[in-house]
């Protein structure tokens, strides 16, 4: 091992040089690579045991934390059962946890076992299989607990709940990533531990042997001969699905699922064996003892062989004589399996009974027929015939109903249904012999040969059930095959009888009927593939038929028309048939579609849809190759066997595409491939029998079907193993209870119609017995009441229309509960809850509206076209608004900010409508797929649902982030995390490449934030909270990003690398988002900063891992990437520079630098970049290696060039700046271009020449060497001046071109803006017109430079801001008015330089006339910019400069921090000793924070009047100035009202500070707060006066006002309450009697007299200052 590993290490040095040598050699890039992993294998090898050792001894710890975990888990889940309000979900909650039970012993038990033998590859082995088997199930417990934490009533139990589930994920991720590991260092090993297991088994089953010889077999405590049986039958399918992966997985030649599968054959063949044990020790017939021990012991030996055959195939699987053994080592297995079977109890019975019928049935080959008896006539022998053939039906029917019986009434029924063959058939070969004529015997021969085959179908069908009633779709297949057998005997009974008109019709319609009961008996089982509204309208359209045919009965008995009245009989009988089955169908969907039901769990593929199409396509086939067909039947038959093989072909596809079973994805395909090919090939076959009838034809169909059959039979067979398979409904009680109506009414029509029919076949001999007519007039009643009930009860139980209404229900509890709180914020009255915490609410919030999200879409799947899932969904989904509503009420009642209080609460009304109304939608529609009406209902309102939960969320998000709450923005990670497991569905609509591209971006920026974050915790720690919000979003949308990226990548390999590194990432970010909390909340924890900052790095560390895996999973891609990023922060430098060198702040270091010097490198350079971009080019039709080489040669080049250019832009000094600006914008297109052709490149890469990318690849060229040109251009003309402005105005011209087919494009734009922006740049452009305009005048050549700089500036800036505005524009015809208006303008601008280029050329009056022209082009333009960014700012925008804007917020901030320091004044005694004054600090800050809000708004109020009263004088409304006159009291207008204000409100501060330093009481505060009131009023008298009372600058300022007005009245009588202070009667109790009664009272009403009087003198006062004011006279 040493020295394997130090040649692999010497190779992989010796590669490493001959790459370095030559970077680009792809040769050398691939041998090193391959030496790296030569060397990683023998590194694998060297250290081996010793890795073997440690990822055991990890695994062992990881699994006892997880069987911990689990445990705990569990009873969370019991413990919040008896308050969870969705008992459904609880219900499977509790089934995923009793399955986790399970799988937790065995988990424990292999620990122990490996505990004990450490160095045991046994034990080894059987602790990775326990942990990999535990995964899965506790997967679903822990999903099914976290959808349960919501609607879990009791908080402590919730949370319980939710943290155990949280923590058995953490331990489960730890368990799966420690498995994995451990089953790659142990994975050669699984296939030996399959053979040394098997070989074991064996040697048990000998052991077996000898113990049943000697009479000492004893059954085990519990095992009966049924279960061990019904067990047996179960665990052979186990073991041939398993055999079949294995088979698979061999022929693919991949190792690790080849283990895997031989571990499953192996697993499933110790239960085999216990299951013969069984069997065996409860029989006492000691040959059936040795016989099915003997034949198990076969089963174990031809196993062995198939897991050693797949060991040699796994080697080599090219090799077809490893193929060929394997294929045989598998067809023994089969062959023993069906041995083991047949030596079942009842199973030998069914055998025997199809050996006698084919004993039996060999008399049909030899053409000798058994004579007549001596007094028997042709008549007697036919009649005969049809009691036998009467007999057989009623014995089929009874072998049906005791399949599902014990193995004696099962072997009894077999041997009679034989019995009554044997009798049917001496019959029927009577009947033939005593025939005169050949071909009459031939075709009575024929029809034998019918029930002999369909006899045998059914035998073999009712031995399948009894082997294992659970398997998909045997139920079915029995039914099928009974009806088969009365088919063929009608048919027979037809040709071979002939009795009285119409009594062999009505015999086979009853017989038919008969046969078909048996559905309605318990329908628990899908009979056919129709929805609920295909089911009704069947119903609906047969009962009609129906109907027709018993009035053609009545009909055509009374006209004695016997042959219309046979074929009435047969449509009655037919209509009734399908009313049974479409009913029996409908009753199951009711029941599974009953929300008390468990819903079914779809599997990869519906196994029964298989299985049924499996049957339909054989019957097909039969049906094809019979002689007696004929070519209507032929092409039905093509037409079901191209419907059913489609089927199966999307099937195979859509399980490919979901699985991540590499083995499992392949088998699928080339499934499909191969029964898509013989179906062709089948189709192609049956046109040309479709078009002559004869036996060289049929051949050849039958040729045709037997590939097409083993190709369906092999897929069916591996599709049915468990890894694949769904899960069954399980009906409840109260579903059955549903089901009644619908099954009574469907038996009652069997029995009645049956009736019918034996009355018809009474009065077909006797049509005018008098009593049969009144009979039949009976029967017919009841059977249209049975068939008006069977309608109605069909339609009254339509799916999901009860739960609809309960749903609705609980919506409107839900709005009404939000609308109560609501009203009480609106009034102040909203208490705060104490059942949680902020915190706890926002959680409890964001978990049940992630949860809604989720439910949105099977909502709308079910409510369009999945009637059955409708009730389990709609019921799941309205649970969840019941929690939210009460968290939303609490979040709001613990909510300070009122703004914030009522957004909670208005945004989860708005939801639990949208939902609502998406409930009345869903009722409407009801799954129904034909009603499309309604299905634009429910899309409105998904849409709907879809924009309040973003809204919704987006304000919790906000709210947590300001509080520092981070435990809703972690779940959403550890949320988007668990969706990397799942696949998508349907079509991917995008390339790894651009997945890639988005992923790597969206990881960048969150290593950004991260870093951010930081750089703010020691700073602004209030701004964490923001940033970890974009953080989450960043990662969310990268999840999703990612798994388009593991769905379009090819190796399996690096697409668990990426997960992986992603839920790193997702892990990591988590931590930091945690510890960004804790600093938001404590900015001074020095620990909390420093676990930030490393997990910040931990965070920079999953980034490079993300990034790794991506440029692993195409190299060339990611350089592209890489090399895009780099080429912008080369742009970024150099928009830089251009600034510097704009404001002639550039120059050279050295002065003896000239621009000479660096010319030869800037050309030289350039043209290395011209052959680089042709490698780049060529690169996308290369490798990835080749293409990564040319990326970053490019990305290389371009920073070289940039540097050069700059160094020659400073030589030119400040004193050409317009040469500096010039020469920098050459080299910035020149980037900039490339840039965009690496980004095609990279998109273009692997694609056809005719694909759209490649044309745009080619374009980007183009662009490229035309930009690379005009950079030598403009270089080379640098230091001539006389050439400058031409080449700047060309450079211009071309840069602008560029740019505008860039703001129509559909890249995103790369900056953010609003409308303002661009009304601000769009000055810029009217500057540059004039500039230019300028310049095309004075023909200088800097002028020109100049203009052409400043207009290519301010064009470009305006298009990259107009696109960045109108991306968020709220409509769309807003939107594209602003970007036509640019584009015009552009080209407006872009005109007028060409003009000026003109100009210089070829200069004339003419031209420069042409330039105002031109100009005022543009102006208009720029005019139609700015009107189309006003349109953009849409209806409800406001001008945050506004005052009469600010006024209103600022009232409106006033009045909450009024009505703050209300409610707590209400609470608090009023100050009235100094010493009391540290007692009530919070009011005090309450009354400071009141007054300054106050004061802000007289402010903003005084320069809002100020603005309203120049608009009056303006208007003529106003005359100020003129003493005397009406307006004298308001000579100032609106500003005097507003100083009024101002004046009370200082006077307001001043009693609060009087009042917080204890110097004054309360009376100043409240009079203070009068006077503001008062002053308020005043304003709002002035507005109402003055100003014009429609407007809406009034209406905004009127409500404002009143707001304070009445936040201080509030205040007032808040304070006024605070005052009236009870006096403790113990304060007047006098001690030792110094001060009588009488003297006390006496001194109080001297004091109220004193009082009295001060009262009088200071309303005197306030008169006087009134009468000052109003200069008025005092009257005598």
């Amino acid at each position: 091992a040493a020295r394997g590993l130090a040649d692999a290490t010497a190779k992989m040095v010796d590669a490493a040089k001959v790459s370095a040598r030559d970077p680009g050699n792809v040769d050398a890039q691939a041998a090193l690579k391959s030496a790296t992993e030569d060397l990683r294998m023998a590194v694998n090898a060297a250290a081996n045991n010793a890795l073997k050792k440690k990822l055991i001894k990890k695994l062992e710890i990881v699994a006892k934390h997880t069987a911990a975990a689990a445990t705990q888990c569990i009873a969370a889940a019991q413990g919040a059962g008896p308050t969870n309000r969705n008992q459904s979900s609880q219900q499977q909650l509790l089934t995923n946890c009793k399955t986790v039970a399970d799988h937790i012993g065995k988990l424990v038990q292999a620990v122990r076992a490996s505990l004990a033998s450490p160095e045991s590859p046994s034990s080894q082995l059987g602790l990775i299989n326990a942990s990999q088997a535990m995964i899965q199930p506790c997967g679903k417990m822990i999903a099914a607990s976290k959808a349960a934490v919501p609607t879990v009533g009791d908080q402590a139990a919730a949370l319980q709940l939710a943290n155990c589930a949280k923590q058995t994920a953490t331990c489960l991720a730890d368990l799966r990533s420690a498995a994995a590991k451990a089953a790659e260092a142990c994975g050669s090993l699984e296939v030996e531990s399959a053979i040394d297991v098997v070989r074991q088994l064996e040697a048990d089953l000998h052991s077996i042997q000898k113990t049943a010889a000697s009479g000492k077999l004893l059954p085990l405590p519990g095992e009966t001969a049924e279960s061990c049986a019904l067990e047996l039958g179960a665990t052979s399918k186990t073991v041939g699905a398993s055999m079949a992966q294995l088979l698979t997985a061999a022929a693919q030649g991949n190792e690790n699922y080849t283990g895997i599968a031989a571990r499953d054959t192996a697993n499933a063949l110790k239960v085999l064996s216990g299951s013969v044990r069984g069997v065996a020790a409860a029989t006492n017939d000691r040959s059936a003892q040795d016989q099915i021990v003997a034949t198990a012991i076969h089963v174990m030996s031809h196993s062995r062989r198939l897991i050693e055959e797949a060991k040699k195939a796994i080697a080599n699987p090219q090799n077809p004589d490893n193929q060929s053994r394997l294929a045989q080592a598998a067809k023994a297995v089969s062959q023993a399996l069906n041995q083991v079977i047949n030596c079942l109890p009842g199973q030998r019975d069914v055998d025997a009974a199809i050996k006698e019928i084919a004993a039996a049935s060999v008399a049909l080959t030899t053409g000798q027929y058994p004579s007549a008896g001596p007094d028997q006539s042709f008549q007697d022998v036919q009649t005969g015939l049809s009691v036998a053939a009467a007999a057989l039906n009623v014995s089929a029917s009874e072998l049906v109903a005791n399949s599902r019986g014990t193995h004696a009434q099962l072997a009894q029924s077999s041997q009679k249904f034989a019995g009554k063959y044997k009798a049917m058939l001496h019959s029927g070969l009577t009947l033939a012999g005593v025939s005169k004529e050949k071909s009459a015997r031939n075709e009575i021969v024929g029809y034998l040969r019918s029930v002999s085959m369909s006899s045998t179908k059914l035998l073999m069908a009712t031995k399948a059930l009894s082997a294992d009633p659970n398997a998909p779709n045997v139920k079915n297949n029995l039914a099928a095959a009974a009806r088969g057998v009365t088919d063929a005997i009608n048919a027979l009974v037809t040709v071979c009888t002939a009795a009285a008109p119409g009594q062999r019709e009505c015999d086979n319609a009853l017989r038919k009927i008969q046969t078909t009961g048996a559905m309605l008996q318990n329908p628990v089982e899908p009979v056919n593939d129709s929805t609920y509204f295909a089911c009704l309208d069947a119903v609906m359209e047969n009962s009609k038929v129906l109907g027709e045919a018993m009035g053609d009965i009545t009909k055509h008995a009374k006209a004695e028309r016997h042959e219309d009245f046979g074929s009435a009989v047969g449509t009655a009988a037919t209509a009734v048939c399908a009313l049974t089955e479409n009913a029996a169908q409908a009753a199951y969907l009711v029941a599974i579609s009953d929300s008390s039901s468990t819903a079914a769990v779809s599997g990869l593929v519906d196994s029964s849809q298989f299985a049924r199409a499996q049957q339909a396509i054989q019957q097909a086939c039969e049906q094809l190759l019979n002689p007696s067909s004929a070519q209507a039947q032929v092409l039905s038959s093509a037409t079901v066997i191209a419907k059913h093989t489609s089927a199966l072909c999307n099937a195979c596809k859509t399980a490919s595409g979901k699985t991540k079973n590499p083995v499992a994805k392949r088998k699928f395909v080339q499934s499909a491939k191969d029964v898509a090919t013989c179906t062709a090939g089948l189709v192609k076959n049956i046109k040309a029998l479709a078009g002559t009838l004869n036996e060289q034809n049929r051949g050849d169909c039958s040729a045709s079907t037997r590939p097409l059959l083993d190709a369906i039979n092999d897929l069916v067979e591996f599709a049915s193993a468990a890894e694949f398979a769904s899960v069954s409904a399980k009906i409840s009680p109260q579903a059955r209870a549903a089901q009644a109506p619908i099954v009574t009414a469907g038996s009652n029509m069997l029995t009645s119609s049956s009736n019918l029919i034996s009355s018809a076949k009474s009065l077909a001999v006797n049509p005018r017995d008098a009593a049969t007519w009144q009979l039949l007039a009976s029967h017919s009643k009841a059977v249209s009441d049975a068939i008006r009930k069977l309608v109605a009860a069909v339609k009254d139980k339509s799916p999901g229309q009860l739960e609809c209404d309960k749903a609705i229900e609980l919506l409107n509890m839900a709005i009404n509960e939000v609308d109560q709180a609501s009203l009480a914020a609106i009034s102040s009255k909203l208490a705060p809850s104490t059942e949680s915490t902020l915190e706890g609410f926002h959680t409890v919030m964001m978990s049940n509206v992630n949860e809604i999200s989720d439910f949105i879409e099977p909502v709308s799947s079910a409510a369009k076209a999945d009637p059955e899932k409708l009730g389990h969904v709609v019921t799941n989904f309205a649970n969840y608004f019941v929690p939210l509503s009460k968290a939303a009420v609490g979040a709001a009642s613990k909510t300070a900010n009122h703004e914030r209080q009522m957004s909670v609460l208005e945004q989860t009304k708005t939801l639990a409508e949208s939902a609502l109304q998406l409930m009345y939608a869903a009722k409407e529609c009801g799954g129904n797929v034909s009603a499309h009406e309604a299905h634009a209902s429910v899309n409105e309102a998904v849409e709907n649902m879809v924009e309040a939960v973003q809204d919704l969320k987006g304000t919790l998000e906000i709210a947590a982030s300001e509080a520092g709450l981070t435990a809703g923005m972690v779940g959403s990670i550890h949320k988007a995390t668990d969706t990397l497991d799942e696949p998508i569905h349907g079509e991917v609509g995008r390339t790894f490449a651009e997945y890639q591209e988005s992923v790597s971006a969206a990881a960048k920026e969150i290593m950004i934030k991260a870093q951010d974050m930081v750089g703010k915790a020691a700073s602004s720690p209030s701004e964490l909270g923001v940033i970890s919000k974009d953080a989450t979003t960043v990662y969310c949308s990268m999840a999703g990003n990612c798994r388009g990226a593991l769905a379009t990548i090819d190796n399996d390999d690096i697409s668990e690398r990426l997960k992986a590194a992603c839920k790193r990432l997702g892990g990591a970010l988590g931590e930091l988002l945690q510890c960004a909390g804790s600093v938001q909340s404590n900015p001074t924890d020095f620990q909390g900063k420093k676990e930030l900052s490393d997990s910040a790095r931990q965070v920079t560390t999953q980034v490079a891992s993300v990034l790794a895996a991506l440029q692993a999973g195409a190299k060339g891609t990611q350089a592209c990437i890489n090399a895009v990023d780099n080429i912008k922060g080369i742009i970024s430098d150099l928009d830089t520079v251009i600034m510097f060198a704009s404001t002639g702040l550039l120059n050279k270091e050295e002065d003896a630098d000239t621009f000479g010097e660096h010319r030869e490198d800037i050309l030289r350079t350039a043209k290395s970049l011209v052959e680089d971009t042709k490698k780049l080019v060529s690169g996308a039709a290369a490798s990835q290696e080749q293409l990564a080489v040319a990326a970053e040669a490019s990305a290389g080049t371009i920073r070289v060039l940039a540097e050069h250019v700059k160094l020659g832009a400073a030589a030119l000094t400040s004193d050409d700046q317009e040469a500096q600006v010039l020469l920098l914008n050459a080299v910035r297109d020149v980037a900039s271009s490339l840039g965009s052709l690496v980004t095609a490149t990279k998109n273009a890469f692997g694609k056809s020449v005719q694909d759209p990318t490649m044309e745009h690849l080619r374009s980007c060229a183009k662009a490229m060497v035309t930009n690379v040109s005009s950079l030598l251009k403009t270089v080379k003309t640098a230091e001539d001046e006389a050439a400058r402005g031409v080449r700047a105005l060309e450079s211009a011209i071309d840069a602008i071109s560029a740019q505008l087919v860039e703001l129509t494009s559909e890249t995103p734009p790369t900056r953010d803006a609003a409308p303002e922006d661009v009304i601000r740049v769009s000055k810029g452009v009217t500057i540059a017109t004039a500039k230019a305009v300028a310049a095309g005048n004075s023909g200088r050549q800097d002028d020109v430079t100049a203009a052409a700089n400043l207009g290519r500036k301010a064009i470009i800036d305006m298009l990259l801001t107009t696109k960045a505005a109108a991306g968020k524009a709220e409509s769309v015809e807003s939107g594209t008015r602003s970007i036509t208006a640019a584009s015009d303008c552009t080209s407006a601008f872009r005109s007028l330089l060409e003009l000026v280029h003109s100009i210089l050329l070829k200069p004339s009056q003419e031209k420069k006339h042409k330039l105002t022209l031109y100009s005022k082009e543009v102006a208009s333009c720029v005019s139609e910019v700015v009107q189309s960014a006003e349109v953009l700012k849409g209806a409800d925008w406001v001008d945050p400069s506004d005052p009469n804007i600010i006024a209103e917020n600022e009232l409106l901030n006033a009045a909450a921090s009024i009505e703050a320091a209300a409610k707590k004044l209400a609470t608090l005694k009023p100050r009235e000793k100094k010493h009391e004054a540290d007692e009530s600090l919070s009011f005090d800050e309450q009354i400071l924070e009141a007054a300054r809000a106050i004061a802000a708004a007289t402010g903003a109020l005084i320069k809002s009047a100020t603005a309203a009263q120049r608009e009056l004088v303006a208007q003529g409304r106003l005359r100020p100035g003129i003493p005397g006159s009406d307006d004298s009291q308001w000579a100032e207008g609106l500003v005097s009202a507003a100083r009024l204000v101002a004046s009370a409100t200082q006077s307001l501060c001043e009693a609060a500070n009087s009042a917080v330093q204890g110097v004054s009481n309360t009376e100043k505060l409240i009079a203070s707060a009068k006077a503001v009131a008062a002053s308020t009023a005043q304003l709002l008298v002035a507005c109402k006066v003055k100003a014009d009372a429609d407007s809406e600058n009034s209406r905004r300022l009127h409500a404002a006002g009143y707001a304070v007005k009445k936040a201080s009245d509030n205040f007032v009588k808040a304070a006024s309450r605070s005052d009236e202070v009870e006096v403790d009667e113990e304060g007047y109790t006098i001690a030792g009697g110094k001060i009588s009664g009488m003297a006390r009272e006496i001194e109080a009403q001297a004091e109220i007299e004193k009082k009295r009087r001060e009262l009088e003198e200071a309303m005197r006062q306030l008169k006087r200052i009134r009468r000052n004011k109003y200069n008025q006279q005092e009257p005598e």
